[in-house]
């Protein structure tokens, strides 16, 4: 069988979010996707009508691969699971935090998606307004921490941000503030930058808990 008679909407795809994650976004195109998968860029559109159609896939590719507890899952454990996994998703492909929700015409996974969150809340009681804010916030959360973590100046490991703070080591008299906080979170020789993300969804799932609990005192 030719190489060309192997070729699946399911390999291209694959090999556009290898693109992606060597090249970035701009570096996706039918010539470069067509050269992952050794044939023509022409051969892609027995399986994809055009750039734009792949780009939709890759965003349901990348949406797909963020883990959704069942239906009947308690919110804040389905909330917990879901922020955890799109952090695990974005981080490890970048380009895929500004592409799920930016596609003109959303996917029936992005549909689906939304659908099965909203899903966990209204079982739980939250009003619409107070879903939608829960929703929200949350995604706003994880979408910036996980650009933030795709961005630092140096690869988190123990011992990575003492590292990085020696080498910037600001001086105390001109920036107090960012000294002491420094200071007192590196002495431990515990902290990471990726620690703060459990740290910060613990923080909103309990503001988002009172709130909730308040709508009912309601």
């Amino acid at each position: 069988m030719s190489r060309r008679g192997t070729l699946t909407r399911e390999r291209v795809i694959a090999a556009a979010a290898a693109v992606a994650d060597r090249s970035g976004l701009a570096g996706v195109s039918m010539r470069s996707v067509g050269g992952e998968l050794g044939v023509e860029g022409m051969s892609l559109y027995h399986h994809v009508s055009s750039k734009d159609a792949l780009l939709d896939a890759l965003a349901e590719w990348a949406i797909a691969k963020i883990d959704l507890p069942p239906p009947d899952a308690p919110w804040r454990e389905a909330m917990e699971t879901r922020a955890r996994s799109a952090r695990a998703v974005f981080v490890a492909h970048p380009w895929s935090i500004a592409m799920i929700e930016s596609r003109p015409a959303p996917s029936a996974a992005l549909l689906t998606h939304h659908d099965r969150v909203l899903g966990w809340l209204f079982a739980a009681g939250f009003t619409a307004p107070l879903a939608t804010l829960a929703f929200s916030t949350v995604d706003a959360f994880v979408y910036g921490f996980a650009l933030s973590e795709t961005n630092l100046p140096f690869q988190p490991n123990p011992g990575a941000e003492a590292d990085f703070a020696a080498t910037v080591s600001p001086d105390p008299g001109a920036y107090p503030n960012l000294s002491r906080s420094l200071t007192e979170l590196l002495s431990s020789g515990d902290y990471t930058y990726p620690s703060e993300f459990d740290n910060g969804l613990t923080l909103i799932l309990d503001a988002i808990q009172a709130q909730l609990d308040a709508t009912r005192v309601a």
